[in-house]
């Protein structure tokens, strides 16, 4: 079996739990049809491999797949069951905690990872996959892995932050913006959960990518292809930092508040007024941000 081979298979366990995951969190309903293509750039990974992922949702009984009619999803989503996938997570995090306290090496090899985290090679596969594909790890030219530059200084993330405000509230202010009540109302119930208990019980990348969703379903409401794409990449860049900052949850109940209120007024048409409310809650976001760097310094 290639090397490319066996990190395909590695990977689509964590794959199909992530993509279980958002099948629940959106609360798809049964008989929607879903691409490859679709969920391959959701999830930066290749359409083979989400085609992959599909089938073993296939086999849960999930999806259904149809000859020449692709897949669908077959009933009510239910979370996924708590299994060796956590393991795999907490190796995830732990990985990214000892990156920004600089206890990893800058360039590192693969055996050095593989006992250092106590992995078989399939496991370390899927780790380095993920990892490569969020941006802060690459693979050396010749051997080993280099870790990349994250955004660990007041300076960088006051720098993404100010980007997001110069885009994010015009995003709500293009001619073509227009977001359907369909997707009103799940982001509405994504941010209500999190108010009623969420914040507390749903994992780090779970609640990251809640909020990640909802900014990035403003960018796409948008009409203008361009600010997505740049929004991807500042959330890309900016992902270990959040999740340093989760230990701090109670934060999350003024962001679903601040989502709520936009949402409100989306909803209600006044686009101007929900860009000032874009602002103002990004400009909050700014000081979680340096908090997050300050404390960062002192671990």
């Amino acid at each position: 079996m290639s090397p490319a081979k066996r990190v395909r298979q590695a990977i689509t366990p964590e794959l199909v739990r992530r993509i279980h995951q958002y099948l629940h969190d959106d609360s798809v309903a049964p008989g929607t049809h879903i691409t490859a293509q679709e969920l391959a750039a959701k999830f930066s990974a290749s359409r083979w491999t989400v085609s992959k992922a599909f089938e073993r949702l296939a086999e849960q009984g999930i999806l259904t797949h149809q000859k020449d009619a692709g897949y669908r999803v077959a009933q009510l989503v239910a979370l996924p069951p708590v299994d060796t996938v956590a393991s795999a997570s907490a190796v995830y995090f732990r990985m990214a905690e000892e990156r920004l306290n600089g206890d990893l090496p800058e360039q590192v090899t693969e055996v050095y990872l593989r006992k250092r985290y106590q992995l078989t090679q399939a496991n370390l596969n899927a780790l380095l996959h993920r990892v490569a594909n969020e941006g802060w790890i690459q693979r050396r030219a010749g051997y080993g892995w280099a870790f990349t530059a994250t955004l660990d200084t007041p300076e960088a993330l006051e720098q993404i932050y100010r980007l997001r405000l110069a885009i994010e509230p015009a995003a709500l202010l293009e001619p073509n913006f227009h977001m359907s009540a369909e997707d009103i109302r799940r982001l509405r119930r994504m941010n209500e959960e999190i108010l009623t208990g969420h914040a507390q019980t749903l994992p780090p990348d779970a609640l990251y990518e809640r909020g990640v969703a909802f900014h990035e379903a403003i960018a796409q409401a948008s009409g203008n292809p361009f600010i997505l794409d740049a929004l991807r990449r500042i959330n890309s860049l900016r992902r270990l930092l959040i999740y340093r900052s989760m230990g701090r949850r109670d934060r999350f109940h003024g962001q679903a508040q601040g989502h709520l209120q936009i949402l409100n007024l989306i909803e209600n048409g006044d686009l101007v007024a929900a860009a000032a409310a874009l602002k103002t809650h990004l400009q909050g976001a700014i000081l979680d941000a340096h908090a997050d760097v300050a404390a960062l310094s002192k671990t």
